[in-house]
């Protein structure tokens, strides 16, 4: 049985999330220079 069209996700639409992967925060906080490797990864600043 197949799926209706209407019902499939199209791989162009991305929604942007709103919540970043600890590993993806580390990365943001690298490239603004804010982060070196002394900082505990536990308590990190929210990132947009």
């Amino acid at each position: 049985m197949s799926q209706h069209p209407s019902l499939k996700s199209s791989g162009k639409i991305r929604k942007k999330r709103s919540v970043l992967k600890r590993f993806e925060r580390i990365d943001i906080l690298k490239s603004q220079d804010q982060w070196n490797k002394n900082k505990s990864v536990f308590g990190l600043p929210k990132t947009k």
